[in-house]
């Protein structure tokens, strides 16, 4: 008999995937996942076209330092992240 960590979990979709929000504040808005964190059953979307100009504000902004990958610094816009059961695959 195998035993199963807590962390092997198997989802619906996966990293890359095109996706559409169903439920939630999100809802009706679609993204491409770019993370998945099996802690907590979250998908991180990078949201294409946000509908409306509230959520887009939403988003939001992180403040990013001065390195190597990013010489200016300055401010980034932040993803959005959403329960996988919330999510359904496009097509």
């Amino acid at each position: 008999m195998q035993t199963q960590n807590k962390c092997e979990k198997t989802y619906h979709v996966k990293k890359g995937d095109e996706v559409q929000v169903i439920s939630g504040s999100w809802k009706k808005e679609s993204g491409k996942i770019i993370a998945i964190v099996k802690k907590t059953d979250r998908v991180v979307l990078e949201m294409k076209d946000v509908s409306d100009a509230k959520k887009e504000a939403l988003i939001g902004k992180r403040t990013v330092k001065k390195s190597a990958a990013n010489p200016k610094g300055g401010r980034t816009d932040r993803a959005v992240s959403v329960h996988v059961s919330n999510v359904k695959k496009k097509g």
